[in-house]
Order: C-alpha cells, then structure tokens, then sequence
C-alpha cells in the first residue's frame, strides 16, 4: 500500500456525525493494517467533529483519514468557521473544555490551517512501522 492514500466523507455538521466519521477512520485504518491506532484515531474524530458541531454554523464538513507516511495517520475535519480552535483548561466539573486537551494528548501534533472558506484542524498520530 502506498502511502500518502486518503479516504473522505463530507457530513452534517452535527455531533451524530462523529459516528460516521468515526466509522471511516476504523475501515481506512483496518485496511492500510493500522488498527492498532484505531481507539486513539476514533477518539480524535469524535473530538474534532464534535468542536465543529459546536463551533460553526456551516451545513457541512469534511472529514479525510490520510496516511502520509508508514505509522503516519492524519486526521482532518474541515468546516466553514474561520476561528481557530483554542485550548481551554477546564474544571474537574466540567462538561466540556477538554477536547483539544484529549486532541493534544493522544497525537504526536495538531494544528489548524486557514482556508479562503473556513479552516482544516487536523491531528497526527503515529504508530511506527507495522509489526
């Protein structure tokens, strides 16, 4: 397999999207033989997806599963929301807050990068080489 493939879906921008985005990493994962990247990629998706719910008012987003190098899984969710996601430190009680913490925590970076018609937060995860 070649790396550098990609699989895609465009969704509803709705939090009941992320189970279909999450669906997408699974298959694309379970093929290119990365499973054992699989929790880590669908709590990312589920993540990213939910802040674009939150956070845009757009109809539709994009969610693309690459692999751009052996062990190298990105994730990206593009919306039409030209605001930068920010880190927040939230409380023991609260009820949301801590997703890009848990973005951050589970991937070797992520990042945003701007768009003429919104912005593409993505997050890599890396594996190594298959076993």
């Amino acid at each position: 397999m070649e790396p550098s493939e990609s699989k895609a879906l465009t969704l509803p921008c709705a939090a009941e999207s992320a189970e279909d985005a999450r669906r997408l990493v699974r298959t694309a994962l379970h093929t290119w033989g990365l499973e054992r990247l699989a929790d880590d990629g669908a709590l990312v998706v589920t993540e990213l997806v939910a802040n674009a719910a939150r956070h845009t008012r757009g109809r539709l987003i994009r969610v693309t599963v690459s692999r751009p190098a052996d062990g190298q899984i990105r994730i990206d969710v593009v919306d039409r929301s030209k605001t930068r996601p920010e880190r927040r430190h939230a409380d023991d009680l609260a009820e949301c807050g801590r997703g890009l913490n848990l973005v951050e925590a589970l991937t070797a970076r992520w990042g945003t990068d701007p768009l003429p018609f919104g912005k593409r937060v993505w997050g890599l995860l890396e594996g190594g080489p298959a076993a």
